[in-house]
Formats: C-alpha cells, structure tokens, sequence
C-alpha cells in the first residue's frame, strides 16, 4: 500500500498517554458479556456503541471537535492519520453531490479506556464510531490483533479497518443511522445492512482513493477481504460456539462482508450501496 501521496488528516485526537478517563457506563449486555463475546466485538469492525448502552436511544451528532495531529509522529498513528486524510479527500466531494453537507470525523487514538460521547470506550470494544460526538475510537494494539491472532495482516486490512468506521460516519452525516438504527439483529436486520453498508463503502474509499492517489499494490485487495471475510457472523460464531445462529448475526456473514465491499470496491458509487433496498444481502 503506497501512502506517499496521502495526506495526514488534521482531525486527529492522540489520547494515548493520558491515562484512562471514565465517562457514563459501558454496559456490554444484561449481565456483561464474557470474554469471548467481547473479542468477537472488538473484530466486527463497527460496532454502533448505543446498541451496548444501558437504555441508550438515537442521538443526534453533535459538532466534532476538531483535532490536532501535531503529536502523531509514530509509524502506526501517521498511518491512520494519512487514511483519514484520505477519507475525508474522498468523501467530501461525495457527499457534496449526494446534496449532504460533509463534516469530518475525529480520529481518536487512545490506550485502554477513554471518554466518548457514547459512554466509556474500551479497548476491550475494538475499533468503534460514536454517532453522537462524531468520533472513531481506535487503540492502535488492536493491529497487532487483527494480524496475529485473525490472520489479517498488512496495511490495507488495516485501513479497511479504518475506512469501515469513517464509512459510519458517512452514514450519520446521511441520516442512515437516524432512519434504520436500533437494536435489532438477525440475518435480514436493519443492524446488518447498516454494517454491510460501511463495508461497500470502505469499497468506495479504496477504489476512489486508488484512482486518485495510486495507493493499491499487489495483495492489498486480498488482504482486505482476508479481513473482511475474518469478520463475518458465521466465522466468529463458529471460532467462538462451534455453530452459526443467523437470528442473532449483527454485521453479516464472512460472504455478505466480501460482497458488499467488492460491491463498492467495483463501482465507486454510493448508489450500489443502498443495502436496505435490497431483496437479497
């Protein structure tokens, strides 16, 4: 993956160091989940914190707080600032012909706990967006994560990671998370198309950025749908029970995340996306 002509973001929160503030309570469930479950999360790639919130509801974005990369010196972090950068290069005159006003997201990097507008994020949560205050959460570990132990290693599985969150974004600036969020699960849930609709359009990202940037080499679409396919429903109910339940898949399966990114990934263009009109995902 060449990152030479991407450039860093300027909407970058480097939290790490700071230690671990604490805001409202991160519930995972009745009861909590255990270990397993809370990994599997932390691999889905999105999860939309008011679906872990104790009686939390749709809550409107608030204005991003604009951040400063003037910290993220190291490999990994000038790495997620310069797909974020490219993000938003990409988004942005996207969403000005689709009639939506584009506001950045904030790229937070942090180490194991941090304050979000959706409660206390975790790093236990992996990757995550928060609709209310606009930010992605991400503890840069997690990389190591997706490598090692789900066999996603490389860049491009990385900023996959990446673009899927600002592919949430993308959706609360639209009003998707406003029309179709909620707590529903299933093979046919509204959970699942939002979910397969950051995957098509992190597809967006990649094919758009690649046409104006010269960013893809060799492997990398293989590696993103490595990990994508790592992340399906049916995979990580099988690593984690032995057996796939559909009445409670969240982001699809392994089959339906290859789809839909490769959707987006061959045509560039939002209007492929619409998961929720259509009949089969």
């Amino acid at each position: 993956m060449r990152l030479d002509d991407l450039r860093p973001s300027d909407n970058m929160d480097d939290r790490r160091g700071q230690g671990g503030g604490f805001g409202p309570r991160l519930a995972f469930g009745g009861g909590g989940l255990g270990l397993v479950a809370v990994l599997a999360i932390s691999l889905i790639f999105g999860v939309d914190p008011r679906m872990l919130l104790d009686g939390a509801g749709p809550v409107p974005m608030q204005r991003a707080e604009r951040g400063t990369n003037s910290e993220c010196t190291d490999q990994d972090c000038v790495f997620v600032s310069r797909v974020t950068g490219s993000a938003e290069d990409i988004w942005a005159p996207l969403m000005q012909q689709q009639g939506v006003r584009f506001t950045p997201a904030v790229t937070t990097t942090y180490d194991y706990v941090t304050p979000t507008g959706c409660g206390t994020g975790q790093s236990a949560a992996g990757p995550f967006y928060c609709p209310s205050d606009g930010h992605i959460y991400l503890d840069l570990t997690f990389f190591n994560e997706l490598g090692q132990r789900f066999g996603a290693p490389g860049q491009f599985a990385r900023a996959y990671v990446i673009a899927h969150e600002y592919g949430h974004h993308i959706q609360n600036l639209m009003g998707v998370m406003d029309r179709h969020g909620g707590r529903d699960q299933g093979a046919d849930s509204n959970a699942v198309r939002i979910e397969l609709q950051a995957d098509c359009f992190a597809g967006i990202w990649a094919t758009r950025a690649d046409r104006q940037f010269n960013m893809l080499e060799s492997g990398d679409v293989e590696s993103g749908m490595q990990a994508a396919s790592a992340v399906g429903d049916d995979t990580l109910q099988k690593q984690s029970q032995g057996y796939v339940v559909p009445d409670s898949f969240t982001h699809g399966s392994s089959a339906q995340r290859i789809r839909w990114f490769r959707r987006g990934l061959d045509g560039g263009d939002v209007a492929a996306c619409d998961t929720f009109s259509a009949s089969a995902l």
